[in-house]
């Protein structure tokens, strides 16, 4: 195997690098002993996949992409799992004596004669990226007990500090997940949870099957199995175990759901995880939401709003009496809004009550109500109550039915603003909602002063979001013609190491507002269609989902995929 052709050469010419650069290369390569491919990475001046590039086309070796192979358990035997992390390699294929493996450096040749020696067969070297094989190594091997405790050892007790467990909830005396501070048990759980902290997951499943435990985080609203937490299905019962002390939840009761609470503090951060049981046919699966009071110091201006719906939005909140509705599906961030909404009116000489189911987040100086269904402790009693403390602003979590949706209308028409949420498509579908549940007509037109329809969408990561030229099929599905974009390019995820390959970091809100007027009030009297409401809403410069999206789609900060995902099909037009 002979290489030609220079690396930095190869890489000049391929446009990756310029000739500046090449020579700061070499010149760090020369100081430091290092290779050139490490020494221009190091500056920052290539990614590890094109220095791999470069080193498929040097040695005329193909380049692998790893992300969905599957190794035979015949060539993991063959090819143990000790061997395939001390030279990062993963066997791929043994045919006629030769033996096919992927590997990060074809000069390596030491190594590739011991492998022969060792293996008793040619070896035949395929090029990958080291991160993609170690990942690779991680699915296919799993992780044994000893790959548990070496991942979990660098955490420290500085790192997380618990509430003390319920004296009530105790483990047995032959259960794994006892309170022994080096158990590798409770390593992996507490890591689990810093992992998920680290990576921003907004949950963490817990999910038994016949055969394995699997692991996901929620990121960004999508599930996504964890590569490196793969724990054996023989942890299953001490780690279910462990959460459940954690969360002082009774660990003998394993046939009917349960809910519990983990407080604890982390990275220097207070975090409340809300952990909640289902007995399913393997076993409990365990979901953990992660609440960081952190999180909740987003202002209305970080929530996503153009410039114009973000002066009406606070013109309303600011309105002394009336109705403020938040609609849109589950995890679609309402309670996010109308927290930072809270936040801008928190002032020492406001009261502010809610109440909640759950309550998520505790907020300084907000008087915050829980319900509780045991006791009949309901949304309607409660704001029934409210209205006794003199509250100024009033949170209701949800209008679930005519009672609760009828005493926040009289909270508003008796000098009170009334934030709530509905769960409808859009904002004008809020308006014949509250009529279908009974409420009467004229007191939505009088009451409600706007309904704020929202989606979530992911946004682009600014470190590899590549620009591109979108098909005629793309464009009409989402209603814009080629010349609507004016020159300005479109940009489409490409995956980096900021965003774990996913292309997508963080997210925003799209927004449908909806400010009512004389015109929209007299026909919510008249018991108007929905579709005539949002005739007259448009009419009166409502931007609609759509067309929110399509700004942020215009101003590079999102994906085609997600403009269709969070309008196409769900929007009347």
């Amino acid at each position: 195997m002979s290489g030609f052709g220079r690396l930095g050469d190869i890489l000049v010419q391929k446009g990756m690098l310029n000739a500046e650069q090449l020579q700061k290369g070499l010149s760090k390569q020369k100081e430091s002993g290092i290779k050139i491919g490490r020494a221009l990475q190091d500056l920052g001046f290539v990614s590890s996949r094109q220095v791999m590039q470069a080193l498929a086309e040097q040695f005329s070796l193909p380049l692998m992409d790893l992300s969905k192979t599957k190794v035979s358990s015949g060539l993991m035997e063959m090819l143990p799992r000790d061997l395939a992390e001390q030279y990062t390699i993963l066997p791929l294929e043994h045919k006629n004596g030769m033996l096919k493996v992927a590997l990060s450096d074809p000069l390596d040749l030491v190594m590739i004669d011991d492998l022969r020696f060792r293996l008793n067969t040619e070896i035949e070297p395929v090029l990958a990226d080291p991160e993609d094989i170690k990942k690779a190594i991680t699915t296919n091997y799993g992780m044994g007990e000893q790959q548990v405790e070496a991942t979990f050892s660098a955490m420290t007790e500085g790192d997380i500090t618990l509430g003390r467990p319920s004296e009530t909830a105790k483990p047995d005396e032959n259960s794994a997940g006892g309170e022994t501070e080096d158990a590798p048990v409770i390593k992996l759980v507490h890591s689990m949870i810093a992992e998920a902290v680290k990576a921003r997951a907004s949950d963490i499943h817990v999910e038994p099957f016949e055969n394995r435990l699997r692991i996901r985080y929620r990121i960004d609203g999508i599930c996504r199995e964890v590569e490196k937490l793969r724990p054996p299905k023989r942890l299953q019962a001490p780690i279910m175990a462990r959460i459940k002390i954690m969360a002082k939840m009774d660990i003998a009761e394993k046939r009917k759901p349960l809910d519990g609470q983990i407080k604890l503090t982390m990275f220097g951060r207070q975090l409340d995880l809300r952990v909640s049981s289902v007995p399913g046919t393997w076993g409990e699966s365990i979901v953990m939401r992660i609440l960081d009071k952190g999180a909740l110091l987003l202002g209305v201006q970080d929530l996503g709003f153009e410039d114009d719906d973000y002066q009406r939005f606070k013109s309303i909140i600011r309105r002394p009496n009336g109705i403020l509705l938040v609609t849109g599906p589950t995890g679609s961030g309402k309670t996010t809004t109308l927290y930072a909404a809270l936040g801008e009116l928190n002032k020492p000489d406001v009261k502010i009550i809610t109440a909640e189911d759950p309550v998520e987040y505790h907020l300084s100086g907000i008087n915050q109500c829980q319900v509780n269904d045991a006791i009949d402790f309901r949304f309607s009693m409660i704001l029934k109550a409210m209205l006794r403390q003199a509250p100024n602003i009033v949170l209701v979590g949800e209008i679930r039915d005519a009672e609760t949706a009828e005493t926040a209308i009289e909270a508003a028409l008796t000098g009170h603003l009334v934030f709530s949420t509905l769960h409808t498509n859009d904002a004008p579908s809020a308006i014949t909602r509250l009529v279908d549940m009974g409420v009467k007509a004229f007191l939505v037109a009088s009451s409600v002063q706007a309904v704020l329809a929202q989606r979530l969408i992911r946004i682009l990561c600014p470190k590899c979001k590549q620009a591109y030229e979108p098909p005629d099929v793309e464009l009409k599905l989402l209603g814009i013609r080629r010349e609507d974009l004016k020159g300005k390019p479109l940009y489409r995820p490409a995956g980096c190491e900021a965003c774990d390959n996913t292309g997508y970091r963080g997210r925003k809100g799209v927004y449908e507002f909806m400010e009512m007027n004389r015109t929209l009030r007299e026909m919510t009297f008249a018991r108007a269609p929905v579709h005539e409401l949002r005739k007259a809403a448009i009419a009166a410069n409502m931007t609609t989902l759509r067309q929110d999206a399509l700004r942020k789609l215009l101003k590079g900060w999102t994906g085609i995929n997600e403009v269709i995902e969070a309008t196409v099909g769900g929007e009347a037009e």
